[in-house]
């Protein structure tokens, strides 16, 4: 256990199956803490488990898809009736879809919300009487940058991340009447699963007839050679879950890296006009306007 508390915590950790979620289960289960880790679908669960029996250690495991209430009832009250209680709920579980407004459908545009923001909801709204009733507890959002600045073709993961932040803002004060803490973590670019395996896109960002088909395929480059050089620490994030696990007294926002810190200083300081100007051209400088069609 980390210094200065070695009491184990419940914790219950949606969206295991890689990335961050995986990374943090493990991270928390070597540390001795009483992990539930779930997942939506258990046949990803391999590496997970692979690591943890490497580490000597176990966990809980339940397949759980948080934009299913029944099934989300259903493991909340089987945790609970396991060990009495949860002292921490990491909403880690989420997904992001690239594409211009007009290339995304109604329907791509709501399932992004219904697993970004109300799976969150979903989520937290069965485990708070668990935590409310021992007035203790901790909630901690995984965000996103993408939750404090937006950038273009990724409008609907930007609104289910801003949405995020109100609605955790808002929860932060009302769970302080239980003595329950809700905290942010708003990672920058890390190289994950999300960008490659799991890069989800607008059924019409490969379509040759959209106008904005040649700005599309320019975007998904320049990101992918940003991404392809990332090198930051991918136990960033595991590492701040800890630290606010154990602090008395969490911040509400935190931001894990240097270069997302960095970018939202200058979010808040610059006025927007020159800020936008800045990321503008930092994304489109050089490239042609497509033909309007």
């Amino acid at each position: 256990m980390s210094a200065g508390n070695s009491e184990p915590k419940v914790i219950l950790i949606t969206g295991c199956s890689s990335g961050f979620g995986m990374r943090t289960a493990l991270r928390l289960a070597k540390s001795g803490h009483r992990v539930v880790a779930t997942m939506r679908d258990l046949s990803r669960s391999g590496t997970l488990l692979d690591e943890v029996r490497n580490a000597n250690k176990e966990i809980d495991l339940f397949q759980m898809d948080v934009t299913n209430k029944r099934a989300i009832k259903d493991v909340v009250r089987m945790v609970a009736a396991k060990h009495g209680y949860i002292d921490v709920l990491v909403n880690n579980a989420g997904y992001g879809i690239g594409g211009f407004f007009e290339d995304l459908s109604d329907d791509e545009i709501r399932a992004q919300m219904e697993t970004n923001f109300f799976g969150v909801q979903n989520v937290t709204r069965e485990v708070i009487p668990v935590m409310r009733q021992r007035r203790s507890g901790k909630i901690i959002n995984i965000s996103s940058i993408a939750g404090l600045s937006s950038s273009p073709s990724f409008g609907a993961y930007n609104a289910s991340k801003w949405a995020l932040e109100g609605f955790s803002e808002s929860l932060r004060y009302e769970m302080k009447i239980w003595g329950i803490d809700v905290c942010m973590i708003e990672p920058g670019t890390y190289k994950t699963k999300i960008f490659y395996e799991n890069a989800r896109y607008a059924k019409n960002f490969t379509n040759p007839d959209s106008p904005y088909f040649t700005i599309s395929e320019y975007l998904e480059k320049k990101v992918k050679k940003y991404v392809d050089g990332c090198d930051k620490n991918l136990e960033d994030v595991p590492n701040l879950v800890e630290k606010l696990i154990n602090s008395q007294k969490p911040p509400f926002r935190n931001i894990p890296d240097i270069e997302t810190k960095i970018m939202y200083g200058f979010r808040r300081l610059l006025p927007f006009p020159l800020y936008s100007k800045i990321i503008y051209k930092a994304l489109f400088n050089g490239h042609k306007l497509p033909v309007n069609k």
